[in-house]
């Protein structure tokens, strides 16, 4: 419980000073922003969504139903959009079609007349975010689409069904789960994005959020549009919730039901238009931003490629590495704790403190601000203490906001594998008199070693890409590398912005490499 509340108090914070009233600028801010917030962040979950919905699921059935050149590379390959934050894919393509645009100049040297595309507005920023995210929705639908036994098609096929009306009417209902919770996820992404948001000049929630506390010096008018914030994310958590209903869809099927489904091949103009439906995601969401990132560095490296590059890369691995640890601690910590105490009223301490995922970083950091700063004045007013600095002088307030935010990261496979070891190994060790700490040391982590190895790579990954949050809550003497390429970006040194920004990518992509190899090694041991 006492864990629980603990991680909790960003979102108690919130709810608490609420009651205190509307900040001076509130009136202000309906009147002349409000509406801009609202409407201009369901535009870009509605634009995002269905770019993102077409993107996943046309390249998930195309590589698991189809045979052509390089397939499994190229199953892969789809996978690497994840690895570029959407703020520097978003900078990338300014450089390539802004004025004097690389990719422009390249084109022209090629005779193709063509005019400057303007990326700088909200449809620009659609394309950006859905070049950057749909991996979350194409992975959950390839998983999706592999586990289908080969019996469904052969029925459909039996009743007279044609490719697109099976693909249609079977496939994309039985995928329905996995598309709506990669569809969750993109959306949740795109509330919680800053920097694509801020450098396109576009207002959303989490920019008024900022602009708000910093600009106007408003907090408490930073927590009335946090408190909005937190009920659209809980109105879209109940439309999800409501779409999948009490409907199953549940597929059961041994491993060799699974690998007697064959792949079709390609032939012809078909083949041709297969593959550039699937060239289309990974040249704009992978090739191009990564290719002009590469043209900046070379025009930047003697200047950029220093110590300080290297200090800041130092700093941002040492931040993912404590957070991805005291996460696991947390993870661990309520998945056992709740479990030994045998009292299901407790869950809601668990459960609750996992919901940081699904909140954007800026609401996460208002109310840390807020709570910290009550503790801040509570302990000077009653015990004349001052320790400010505890707080805004150390990472100790930035690695707590990062526990809260990718809690559930860790939180939902560890519990979900340590379900999968039963209750059977734990209560024989008990009752040979072995302790419930010491049981779960020597036999339950053990067990979960690839489980653990995974999630702490993937809290990993998801720390280093953080932005909005490392923003609010860093300390003066602390940078990272998702930091440095923005503030290079917000003062118009974009080429600058390149090399930390490769940087952060070579590292993700790397760990994104070895936990694909790390799955692929558990899995055939489980065999």
């Amino acid at each position: 419980m006492i864990v629980g509340l603990f991680i909790s108090i960003p979102v108690f914070a919130i709810v608490i000073y609420l009651f205190a009233g509307t900040g001076e600028m509130w009136s202000h801010i309906v009147k002349n922003f409000l509406f801009d917030y609202i409407k201009n962040s369901l535009f870009l979950i509605l634009g995002t969504g269905i770019l993102c919905f077409l993107f996943g699921t046309s390249t998930a059935w195309i590589v698991c139903n189809y045979e052509f050149p390089f397939c499994k590379y190229i199953e892969w390959l789809l996978f690497l959009p994840l690895a570029i934050p959407s703020y520097i894919v978003a900078y990338a393509y300014v450089g390539m079609l802004g004025n004097g645009g690389s990719l422009m100049l390249f084109l022209q040297s090629l005779g193709f007349s063509i005019q400057k595309i303007e990326m700088m507005n909200i449809f620009g920023l659609i394309w950006v975010m859905s070049c950057s995210l749909y991996p979350y929705v194409y992975a959950g639908t390839r998983a999706m689409f592999k586990s289908f036994p080969k019996s469904i098609r052969e029925s459909s096929q039996l009743l007279g069904v044609s490719n697109r009306r099976y693909f249609f009417s079977v496939a994309l209902p039985l995928a329905s789960p996995a598309i709506i919770g990669g569809l969750f996820l993109v959306f949740m992404e795109v509330l919680n994005d800053y920097g694509a948001a801020k450098y396109y000049g576009i207002n959303t929630f989490t920019t008024g959020i900022f602009r708000t506390w910093t600009a106007l010096e408003d907090l408490q008018s930073a927590i009335y549009l946090s408190a909005i914030l937190v009920i659209l994310v809980l109105a879209i958590n109940g439309l999800v919730h409501w779409q999948r209903g009490k409907k199953s869809y549940a597929l059961k099927l041994n491993k060799s039901q699974q690998n007697q489904k064959q792949r079709k091949k390609l032939k012809g103009f078909k083949k041709l238009g297969y593959l550039s439906v699937i060239a289309v995601p990974i040249l704009f969401g992978f090739i191009l931003p990564v290719a002009q990132l590469l043209y900046w560095a070379f025009l930047t490296y003697e200047k950029m490629l220093n110590a300080e590059l290297f200090w800041i890369a130092l700093q941002s691995f040492g931040v993912a590495l404590t957070a991805a640890f005291f996460i696991i601690i947390t993870a661990l910590s309520l998945i056992y704790f709740s479990r030994w105490n045998h009292l299901n009223g407790f869950h809601f301490f668990k459960k609750i403190s996992t919901i940081g995922y699904v909140l954007p970083g800026a609401i996460i950091g208002i109310g840390i601000i807020r709570s910290s700063q009550s503790i801040i004045d509570f302990f000077s007013n009653n015990f004349s203490l001052s320790i400010g600095y505890l707080f805004y002088g150390s990472s100790i307030v930035l690695i707590y906001a990062y526990v809260f935010r990718f809690l559930a990261v860790s939180f939902n496979p560890l519990e979900a594998n340590s379900l999968k070891l039963g209750k059977n190994l734990s209560e024989s060790s008990y009752l040979l008199g072995i302790s419930k700490i010491k049981t779960l040391f020597k036999i339950e982590l053990p067990l979960l070693k690839n489980t653990l190895i995974s999630a702490f790579l993937l809290v990993f990954i998801d720390t280093l890409k953080e932005l909005p949050l490392t923003l609010i809550l860093k300390p003066y003497n602390l940078q990272t590398l998702a930091v440095k390429a923005y503030e290079y970006a917000d003062d118009e040194r974009v080429a600058e912005a390149a090399l930390p920004a490769l940087v952060l990518i070579f590292v993700i992509i790397l760990l994104m490499i070895f936990l694909n190899f790390w799955d692929k090694e558990s899995a055939n041991l489980e065999e």
